[in-house]
């Protein structure tokens, strides 16, 4: 990491001291290639603090660039401080990962960042961008990291896409939201986001484990939020368990490669009708009976917001129980009847 500490330097001076580094670089890595082929990381830092050393000799920059080397991270805190972040990669192309959106080893006396990336595969090349006008979208390893592109067109970032300045985005308290929110506009049926989860105050799981490993109690719990986040599970779809499967892996870290068991295991039983006829009915509709109070409980206390994402609704309604009815009676639909369906869940919850 390259930083100028002259808080007096104009940006436009800057901007030439940079072309000039990338000539300088360009030049030498022309008549030097191999030596550049095997630079990188930290190896190539030290080039490039040696290029904008030599370049800003005669200028108002001399004497003021440190070579911080990874301790912090550039970032846009007080008027007239400039820094550099160095990327590279081996391969031909113009493309890698960079730094986490969180930014939480930024230097506050920086503020406007540059990106010079090496291109170290044959033929050896330098560029230097504004840095957020090379960011292309997010990848997640342990946390979401921005894309680096240096070809990238203007108007193309990822800042563009969503809308919202890198400076605005660097400065929320929690970046991770609005960019978890772009790329669950953009998710397509039967994909989800593993690393964003539902709750801004939860965390995604760290481990994976496979359904056969839970507990009893543990296997009830997820079955029971199931039912209440995913009514399609009570219709005939053949899709009726794709969501609730990616739930499972992505909020909660658990594999289970048998779920049609957790539901329609059983065929099916008889149930009481409001008039007191008996219907036969799947089991699931059984397991609802039996887990009615947590039903409850789980719908009263989750958060509204979660339930109109996985519900599919606009709003919830002031008696969410009934919403769900609704929502459940309407997923069967398919299977016995919304009247039949309506009418068996309605009788369950009055008789609780």
């Amino acid at each position: 990491m390259i930083i100028s500490d002259n808080s007096k330097s104009e940006k436009i001076r800057f901007q030439s001291l940079i072309s000039r580094m990338d000539k300088l670089l360009n030049d030498d890595a022309a008549a030097h290639e191999d030596y550049y082929v095997k630079r990188g990381g930290k190896l190539l830092e030290q080039d490039v603090f040696g290029a904008i050393q030599e370049c800003a000799k005669g200028t108002e920059f001399q004497g003021t660039i440190q070579l911080v080397s990874g301790a912090s991270f550039p970032d846009i805190v007080a008027n007239n401080y400039f820094g550099i972040e160095v990327k590279s990669t081996e391969k031909d192309h113009w493309t890698s990962i960079g730094s986490s959106i969180l930014e939480s080893t930024r230097s506050h006396d920086v503020e406007k960042i540059y990106l010079t990336f090496g291109k170290l595969g044959k033929p050896v090349q330098f560029i230097s961008r504004p840095y957020e006008e090379c960011l292309s979208g997010i990848a997640v390893t342990h946390y979401p990291r921005y894309q680096i592109d240096m070809k990238l067109h203007s108007g193309e970032t990822i800042f563009d896409k969503m809308g919202v300045s890198y400076d605005d985005l660097r400065s929320m308290d929690n970046p991770v939201a609005p960019v978890s929110k772009y790329y669950k506009s953009k998710l397509k049926p039967g994909e989800s986001l593993w690393w964003a989860n539902d709750d801004a105050e939860s965390v995604a799981p760290p481990t994976v484990k496979l359904w056969t490993a839970l507990s009893q109690e543990v296997k009830e719990h997820c079955a029971i939020q199931g039912y209440v986040l995913f009514p399609e599970i009570l219709s005939n779809s053949s899709t009726k368990y794709n969501r609730y499967a990616l739930w499972l892996a992505t909020q909660k870290g658990i594999v289970n490669t048998n779920i049609r068991d957790s539901f329609s295991a059983g065929g099916q039983i008889p149930m009481s009708l409001s008039s007191g006829v008996l219907v036969k009915m799947p089991a699931a509709f059984g397991r609802i009976k039996k887990y009615r109070y947590e039903i409850i409980k789980n719908i009263d206390n989750m958060d509204e917001n979660i339930l109109k994402t996985y519900w599919g609704v606009q709003s919830i309604a002031q008696n969410k129980l009934h919403q769900w009815i609704q929502l459940v009676a309407s997923s069967a639909d398919t299977t016995v009847g919304y009247g039949v369906a309506y009418d068996v869940l309605h009788k369950i919850f009055d008789n609780r």
